[in-house]
């Protein structure tokens, strides 16, 4: 076999085609992790808002908590189902929240209208979500026209941050006076206010859009669930929260892995002509170099192998590259667009090894492809022709 040795020299004295061709593989392999990065993030935040120990109640038809509402009144009875947990005064660990979306001017000078998430929970809702934590400020006041802003949101859209007052709706405002963190999840992408609050401004009196029910052990999901939908008076469905929020993320995840993926499909096709060119200009350069190898009694197979290395060399240079650069991204916030509820969610680009190892593969295939024509073409060549040449 050729020694690798010969394919490294030829990589660095023809280094200006080499390098072209290296960057484009390496937008690809750029677009392609940041794209799995998104996605991944976008899941790991809905995940880590979900606990496999919490029950979701919604009305029974609807899949999201935007479009469901529950009759306030049914509130008693779902909480004392079978498998919730009590604290130590003996009450069950639950709440009952209502889900809005409001219209808000971005902070920045575009001032440009987007949606936000607005969440009214109970005053003991810290209680409950024991993974939530005030960082600065405080909690609303039961009645008033307060809120709180997530971390992730903060200073996205004006008045959203602590001290400051924004538009609840048309001649109404909410001060905010607190700010939270809730370890990365989705909730640092909402507002919450109180629930009495958020219902009676929005006309949703007598109605919650969803119960949160603690289960004393996650097996006990089965038994609670059961009880709630087999009773026919109440007309409710029971998820599992790590469930039900899975199931909320797919669409937007989806979206942007797609999207994203047919640029880089677009990409793949140029770096893979490139490639190819790059390649194709060596055999042309290197006519005479290769007539000298087959009179050495180096086989057709052996400069066919050569030649196809070459260009996975060249192609996981930029694979390297593209995932170095991708890499760099890793912790940096992008927001987007939840489409279970048509408002704004803010999430981190997430790196993983499986999503470099795929990035790699994707280059060294685009190499592959990009180089063996090339080298069925220089394997082919009659050694006295390309003396003669």
């Amino acid at each position: 076999m050729i020694p690798i040795s010969y394919n490294l020299r030829s990589l660095m004295r023809r280094w200006r085609t080499t390098s072209a061709t290296a960057l484009g593989i390496a937008l690809v392999v750029f677009v392609l992790s940041t794209s799995m990065m998104l996605s991944r993030g976008i899941q790991a935040a809905m995940a880590l808002s979900g606990r496999a120990d919490v029950a979701v109640v919604l009305r029974k038809g609807t899949t999201s908590e935007l479009g469901s509402s529950v009759p306030a009144v049914q509130v008693g009875k779902i909480v004392s189902g079978p498998g919730v947990k009590r604290n130590a005064a003996g009450n069950p660990l639950a709440i009952a929240e209502s889900i809005i979306v409001v219209a808000a001017p971005r902070e920045d000078a575009s001032g440009q209208i987007g949606n936000v998430q607005m969440r009214g929970v109970p005053s003991h809702v810290l209680e409950f979500r024991d993974d939530v934590r005030l960082i600065e400020g405080r909690l609303p006041k039961p009645g008033g026209d307060e809120v709180l802003v997530g971390k992730r949101l903060r200073g996205r859209f004006a008045g959203f941050d602590l001290g400051k007052e924004f538009e609840l709706k048309k001649n109404r405002t909410a001060q905010v006076v607190g700010i939270f963190e809730a370890g990365g999840s989705m909730y640092e992408s909402e507002v919450w206010a109180d629930l009495d609050t958020l219902r009676n401004s929005f006309g949703r009196a007598g109605l919650v859009s969803s119960v949160r029910l603690k289960l004393e052990a996650p097996e006990r999901f089965e038994t609670l669930r059961d009880s709630i939908e087999q009773d026919r008076t109440l007309g409710l469905a029971v998820y599992r929260e790590s469930r039900f929020l899975e199931l909320q993320s797919e669409g937007t995840a989806i979206f942007v892995t797609a999207l994203a993926s047919v640029v880089a499909l677009f990409f793949s096709v140029g770096a893979i002509l490139g490639a190819m060119i790059t390649m194709l200009t060596a055999v042309a350069q290197r006519r005479r170099e290769l007539g000298v190898l087959r009179a050495l009694g180096f086989s057709p197979f052996s400069i066919l192998a050569s030649f196809v290395l070459e260009s996975l060399l060249l192609a996981l240079i930029g694979g390297l590259i593209g995932g170095a650069a991708a890499l760099a991204m890793g912790g940096v916030e992008f927001s987007t667009l939840n489409f279970a509820t048509w408002s704004l969610i803010v999430f981190k680009f997430s790196p993983s090894t499986e999503i470099l190892a795929t990035s790699l593969f994707f280059a060294a295939l685009m190499g592959a492809l990009g180089g063996l024509l090339p080298a069925l073409q220089a394997a082919r060549l009659s050694p006295v022709e390309a003396m003669r040449r």
